[in-house]
């Protein structure tokens, strides 16, 4: 079959590189890819969010599949906008429709959902420009850090962490009054500060069954240490060592099932990944949040361990059959270092030519942030590649990662030299 891809990263990317290993794969398109999803595919000068002009290429490519990698697309609707079109119906979209999508979408409706459904989260209240005096107020009943979330997207970068209860009063004024996030801040979660160790665990769904994928956990800062300013993600390794037998299995119970039941519940139908962002606290899950897609840099090292056919596994979401097919993954560890451009996340120059990537051994590059320009490749992005690597363990993975990230050049690279640190 002819596979549609939406998306430009470092997670689109993996999973071209996989679905280019199925043998139910015919022709692959991404929209509009990177330099590294042109060496496996055609790409297609096309944004995801524009879905007319996606329409057009699922009729002239004869598209049977699409997946959706971004959250924008899903938010926005692109699954209604197929089911509701009369050529488009029947093409099997991966990514959930837009009121499911709204568990990414809206931090309120996360919330109110795993309330609901008896799922482990943070208390919270939420308030808007109207309800301001109540938020300094609920404010003064919690203890510092206060943890201020504008409700809609804000592209990764919507969330603050207070120390100082002032502090958090006048931010609190500065997304509500002055939108300090845009339309994304009109409403203000706030919740309770939760201190325990993240990670990130993954399911496939056809909205009855599902298939857990490997867990995962990525490294956001852009500091060593985990300092500084927030970033989409600077590495990630999978599995996790702290994430034991008896934890996964209370995710299971208390969060993922749950959750496929809450959406059956409430009749709200669902088919493709969701991202359970998690915190251990005293060896309990609590969820931190949803995403209704794979994360990123997190897919460039769970994609990689899935030894699986996942064109299949996409085939059988589409047709409600996922619970006849089980999934296998290798027992390798598997690690990702992100390489990003030189002012990343503030501001960054495009346009760096990119040397030394033919020259990697043992590694997997995923692209991110890249072009081509006259045939060679240069930096498109803050995020540029992903270098993977398989170990025995996390350790040996990086090594190899760290080793084949001294090859490769471009004008201003940095990168995190402690992935890993804090296990």
């Amino acid at each position: 079959m002819n596979v549609l891809i939406l998306g430009s990263g470092g997670r689109e990317h993996a999973i071209a590189w996989k679905i280019n290993q199925s043998n139910l794969l015919k022709k692959l398109y991404i929209a509009p890819g990177n330099a590294g999803t042109a060496e496996l595919g055609i790409n297609l000068n096309i944004q995801p969010t524009n879905f007319n002009e996606i329409k057009q290429a699922v009729i002239q490519y004869k598209i049977s599949l699409v997946i959706v990698g971004p959250e924008d697309p899903l938010v926005k609707g692109i699954h209604d906008y197929f089911l509701a079109d009369e050529i488009l119906k029947d093409v099997i979209v991966i990514g959930p429709q837009k009121l499911a999508a709204q568990l990414e979408g809206s931090k309120e409706f996360a919330k109110k959902f795993m309330v609901k459904h008896n799922i482990p989260t943070a208390k919270y209240e939420s308030f808007t420009v109207e309800s301001l005096e109540e938020g300094y107020k609920f404010l003064e009943t919690l203890k510092a850090p206060y943890v201020l979330k504008a409700d809609g997207l804000a592209a990764g970068k919507g969330v603050l962490i207070l120390s100082d209860l002032q502090k958090a009063k006048d931010e609190l004024k500065e997304m509500l009054s002055n939108q300090k996030f845009g339309n994304a801040s009109s409403k203000v979660v706030i919740e309770e500060f939760l201190d325990g160790i993240e990670l990130s665990c993954f399911v496939l769904t056809d909205g009855t069954s599902y298939v857990n994928l490997p867990h995962a956990k990525d490294y956001k800062r852009i500091g060593e240490g985990d300092t500084g300013l927030n970033t989409g993600g600077m590495g990630a390794i999978s599995p996790v060592p702290f994430a034991s037998k008896e934890f996964l299995d209370k995710v299971e119970k208390q969060v993922i099932i749950p959750t496929i039941n809450g959406l059956k519940k409430d009749k709200i139908p669902y088919k493709g990944f969701i991202f359970f962002g998690l915190i251990m606290v005293n060896n309990e899950p609590k969820v931190i949040e949803y995403n209704c897609r794979m994360g990123d840099p997190e897919t460039e090292v769970v994609i990689p361990r899935i030894k699986s056919d996942l064109l299949e596994l996409f085939i059988a979401t589409g047709q409600n059959k996922l619970n006849t097919k089980k999934i296998e993954f290798t027992t390798e560890s598997a690690a990702t270092v992100m390489l990003v451009s030189g002012g990343y996340p503030e501001a960054y120059e495009k346009g760096k030519e990119i040397k030394g990537i033919s020259a990697v051994e043992n590694s997997i590059i995923f692209q991110a942030g890249t072009t081509l320009n006259k045939r060679k490749v240069v930096t498109n992005g803050g995020r540029v590649l992903a270098v993977t690597s398989y170990g025995k363990n996390f350790k040996e993975a990086l090594k190899k990662s760290y080793q084949n990230i001294e090859k490769i050049h471009f004008d201003k690279l940095n990168f995190r030299k402690d992935i890993g640190f804090d296990l």
